[in-house]
């Protein structure tokens, strides 16, 4: 019994050796499967890759994988580990970036897109690459880095809505800086393309080898052939000279396609989104609103006086000129605090009166009509309106003038005297109840005192809205302008 006990502990002890002998063999062939499915799973995984993948997947392929005999799996040893761990950056040398379009105000849901780029232009950072023509505003599409453009996604003229994919940029050296470099490889490599060309000469026998049979197969001319006759008179002839040439003289500012040519034909261009809005707008105004003017002139006097003598300090002080539009703007302020209700607005059956004066002011751009407004004109000196003016003739002239620069206005002033008007009467701009239009400049006789006398007089005109507005709060509206242009004195007297 004793040597059955002593015998049984060692018997255990084999058995148990035995036992793990086999578990490691049994492992390692395990691991050598595992081995030969993660190196064909690389293998197809690398055929996908781009060519820099491929390196290092290669660089991957030639670390070693687990042994059969190793007693345990190290992560450091794992193939998968080793590929992760060499992924360096997530974007692919050829990857391609696919562009979105800008996000649009509130009141804008679409636009038509006008492409400045073409497919294989580079570009650089932040470099217009499309403008997109909305009912208000044009809104440019910058380049968000510098590549070169590899496809539009939308044709020119299409519709297009806000954060809309639009192009693919390959990212890389945007400009023109990249052609010298291309333009080496080509003079290196023309002495190259010369040397075959020069066995042509050889060739120049060969070639004329096949004329001698066709030569000597025909006949023998045995007469020489007959001579053309000189003509009995000279013929007539045109000098280039006296050739008539139709000239088209293009005035300037009209497109050479638009031009009056006198060829019998006709042509037909899509109205843009800015002037169709304008178009509607402006015809709802005419079947919404009761419309009536009233006209007035001013004395323009005192203002050309004011601004000679004043001109200089004030330029030199605020930086800027002092123009004419700054005292009617002031002005109508004035008069809108004076009479609220020409300030108000129909609402349904109900009148909005509004506690501050936005003005609104027309400008002319080649795409249409705009009013940028000008906020708390109540609060505004000359001064002020004069640097708020210039700055919106600025965004103007180089078309960046926002969609948020032109909501709101209470009410609305249009200077047609620039272009020389003498009288018109302008249309209201919705949703506001009334519009002051300016006109030109010009000498009359007006009788002052007594006297005939010859003085610069502006025609003046208010449209109003005849269902919230009356002709006596309207003419005095108007009064209270004239008077406030002519003596700027009454609106610091309160008068």
């Amino acid at each position: 019994m004793t040597e059955y006990a002593q015998k049984r502990p060692q018997s255990r002890f084999n058995d148990g050796i035995l036992t793990s002998n086999k578990s490691w063999e049994m492992l390692g062939h395990r691991v050598t499967a595992l081995n030969r499915c993660l190196t064909a799973s690389r293998q197809r995984f690398s055929t996908s890759l781009s060519p820099a993948r491929r390196v290092v997947a290669a660089a991957a392929n030639k670390a070693p994988v687990l042994a059969s005999n190793s007693p345990a799996l190290s992560a450091h040893a794992s193939p998968l580990v080793q590929l992760r761990s060499l992924h360096i950056s997530s974007a692919r040398l050829d990857d391609v970036i696919i562009v979105d379009g800008p996000a649009f105000a509130e009141s804008i849901s679409e636009g038509d897109i006008r492409w400045i780029k073409a497919v294989g232009d580079t570009v650089t950072e932040d470099e217009v690459v499309a403008e997109i023509e909305t009912d208000k505003t044009s809104v440019e599409c910058p380049a968000p880095a510098a590549g070169t453009i590899v496809e539009l996604l939308v044709a020119d003229g299409s519709k297009v809505t806000a954060k809309q994919k639009l192009y693919k940029l390959k990212p890389g050296a945007g400009g023109a800086a990249p052609a010298p470099a291309a333009a080496k490889p080509a003079v290196a490599t023309a002495p190259a393309a010369a040397a075959p060309a020069a066995p042509k000469p050889a060739a120049a026998p060969a070639a004329a080898a096949p004329a001698k049979p066709a030569s000597s197969a025909g006949s023998i001319p045995s007469s020489l052939p007959p001579v053309a006759r000189p003509p009995s008179a000279p013929l007539s002839s045109t000098p280039v000279i006296s050739v008539p040439v139709t000239r088209v003289h293009v005035p300037a500012g009209v497109a050479p396609e638009h031009a009056i040519s006198g060829a019998r034909d006709e042509v037909r261009v899509k109205m843009n989104r800015m002037r169709q809005r304008i178009a509607t707008r402006l015809k709802d105004a005419q079947n919404t609103y009761a419309m009536l003017t009233t006209f007035n002139e001013i004395d323009m006097s005192n203002v050309m006086e004011m601004r000679a003598r004043y001109q200089k300090d004030f330029q030199k002080k605020h930086n800027v000129k002092l123009g004419l539009m700054s005292p009617f703007v002031r002005a109508a302020a004035y008069a809108l605090t004076e009479m609220p209700v020409c300030n108000a607005v129909i609402d349904d059956a109900e009148i909005v009166y509004r506690t501050f004066v936005d003005i609104s002011v027309a400008v002319a751009t080649p795409k249409g009509l705009v009013v940028p407004v000008l906020r708390n004109v109540e609060s505004m000196n000359y001064a002020q309106i004069e640097m708020a003016l210039a700055e919106m003739g600025e965004k103007a002239r180089d078309n960046k003038i926002a969609v948020e620069d032109m909501e709101g206005g209470t009410f609305t002033i249009s200077n047609g005297g620039v272009f020389g008007s003498v009288m018109g009467t302008p249309i209201i701009n919705p949703p506001q109840s009334a519009i002051l239009g300016m006109h030109g400049i010009f000498d009359r006789p007006v009788a002052i005192n007594g006297k005939v006398e010859i003085r610069p007089i502006m025609q003046i005109a208010l449209t109003y809205d005849h269902r919230l507005i009356d002709g006596r709060e309207a003419v005095t509206f108007l009064k209270k302008i004239k008077s406030a242009v002519e003596d700027p004195r009454v609106m610091t007297m309160n008068l």
